[in-house]
């Protein structure tokens, strides 16, 4: 049986320690949780065993015997497989769904010179019938899901047999029912003696599915045990090294003069939204995945266009045809897909936080290099983005400071509403606190704010106002004080 052990690792990046000496284990046919809060060491810790990075100190057995892990392809051959957060990167979008899941298989057969296509095909569907996907082996990848990219993945790892298979963040994207569907993946990977090393901020997920948790802080291993002899509370301590009582910091602020009204909104998957948000106001926008939420916000942010419907801003009446003029309304978002939209991942983190207000540190069309690292500067400490320099690139950073870069680039803009996405999605526990102080601040400015989330806690904690969105429409609100999770689950479903 497969055992995988890591002891003595560590790593240093320009003389700062990423890594001090840590230990690590995983055990064919178990589940072992790798938890800490953003900065803690796990994504480097995970590097060096996929052989992105190489340890500075430290060994890497398996079976008892010593390996070197050079580079990825190094991983590969010693049956260590990931299943990437970010699917896209880890996918060629215009090969087929088995050219993906064959894709080392087709290297070494064209060396050969010759592939067998219909061979290739059979192949991939047998694996994907081994778990019960259901995906035309034919299909482009980039006409596929979210949920299927991720199944690829799953089902390449199998191609590969995979002995240890590490899952990063993986019911990130997925609705409920898909990621029920992933934990019975991931238990037929055990029961077939994979060992899974599995990566996420969700520690209900971790109670349901994981044998043994361990849990990193400040570059350090500073717990390993059994999931059934610890709690939530014992395991969020260790991540932050102190109890995390105050998980909503809700801060009471006065409600001041309406600032938007929708009435009517249509367009897309969205079939009626009235709402309205007033100053101060911390509006949730609640539902379960597509619901149609993401589709609502991109609407009020022009960057989908209004089918029908009115929006009025101060009681003034709005057209926003496109995200320049919701942004010239004072109506911004941070996105979702965060990578994607809201943020340029090869882009410094100077660039991304001065993008919005380029006009103010510009002269004649050319930017004031000294006020716009000033900005930076004083924009870095605003929000906490942790970085040792402001011109590191942002796509370099963890989940939670990518995404305080895409909310500060709005701050020193001329903005009065700002909606928020699934602001938390990925993020760690540590950098979660500090998002919900940043839109506390904003509401405390006067700033409107629409939340939208499918983590109906969050929304609960945050928000004096509750809206739930079913099948496209808003079909019930709630004032902060009559809001539960039963009651927002029953009209999120269809309860009528």
């Amino acid at each position: 049986m497969s055992h995988l052990n890591m002891t003595g690792i560590s790593k240093q990046f320009s003389g700062v320690p990423a890594l001090r000496s840590v230990d690590f284990e995983v055990k064919a046919g178990e589940v072992h949780a790798l938890l800490g809060a953003n900065g803690a060491g796990k994504s480097t810790l995970m590097k060096i065993l996929t052989g992105a990075y190489q340890a500075d100190e430290g060994t890497i057995s398996i079976e008892g015997q010593q390996v070197r892990i050079e580079s990825p392809q190094d991983a590969k051959k010693l049956g260590v497989q990931c299943v990437y957060q970010e699917v896209d990167t880890a996918l060629i979008p215009y090969l087929s769904v088995a050219e993906n899941i064959l894709l080392d298989q087709m290297v070494a057969s064209k060396e050969k010179g010759l592939i067998r296509w219909q061979q290739l095909y059979d192949q991939a569907e047998a694996i994907l019938k081994d778990f019960d996907f259901v995906i035309p082996v034919k299909k482009q990848v980039e006409e596929c899901t979210l949920s299927e990219k991720q199944l690829i993945l799953i089902a390449r790892a199998a191609a590969q047999q995979a002995k240890f298979v590490i899952f990063d963040e993986p019911t990130a994207p997925l609705s409920t029912r898909e990621s029920e569907r992933l934990f019975r993946i991931i238990d037929q990977l055990k029961q077939a003696g994979v060992g899974i090393i599995y990566i996420s901020h969700r520690l209900p997920e971790i109670f349901q599915i994981c044998d043994r948790i361990t849990v990193m802080r400040d570059g350090q291993r500073v717990f390993t045990g059994e999931t059934q002899s610890t709690d939530m509370d014992e395991v969020i301590s260790h991540m932050l090294g102190k109890s995390f009582s105050e998980e909503f910091p809700k801060l009471e602020v006065p409600i001041g003069e309406l600032l938007l009204e929708a009435k009517g909104i249509r367009g897309g998957k969205v079939r009626g939204a009235d709402l309205s948000v007033r100053e101060g106001e911390i509006v949730g926008i609640v539902g379960l995945v597509g619901a149609g939420k993401t589709e609502l916000a991109r609407l009020l942010f022009g960057a989908d266009p209004l089918e029908a419907g009115e929006l009025a801003m101060k009681g003034k009446k709005l057209q926003v045809r496109s995200p320049k003029q919701a942004v010239e309304s004072g109506i911004v978002l941070v996105p979702e897909e965060r990578r994607k939209e809201g943020i340029f991942v090869e882009e410094s983190v100077k660039h991304n936080l001065s993008v919005a207000t380029l006009a103010k540190w510009s002269v004649f069309g050319f930017v004031r290099n000294s006020l716009e690292t000033l900005q930076a500067n004083e924009l870095i400490k605003r929000v906490g983005v942790k970085t040792a320099d402001s011109n590191l690139l942002v796509g370099s950073l963890s989940g939670g400071n990518q995404q305080k870069v895409a909310i500060g680039k709005w701050l020193d803009t001329e903005a009065s509403l700002f909606l928020f996405d699934e602001p938390t999605k990925g993020v760690d526990i540590g950098a979660k606190s500090d998002i919900y102080r940043l839109i506390g601040r904003l509401a405390e400015q006067g700033k409107g704010v629409l939340y939208f989330s499918c983590e109906f806690p969050e929304a609960i904690g945050i928000a004096d106002r509750i809206l739930v969105m079913c099948e496209g429409k808003i079909v019930k609100e709630f004032a902060r004080n009559e809001a539960t999770q039963e009651k927002i689950m029953y009209y999120a479903s269809g309860g009528e």
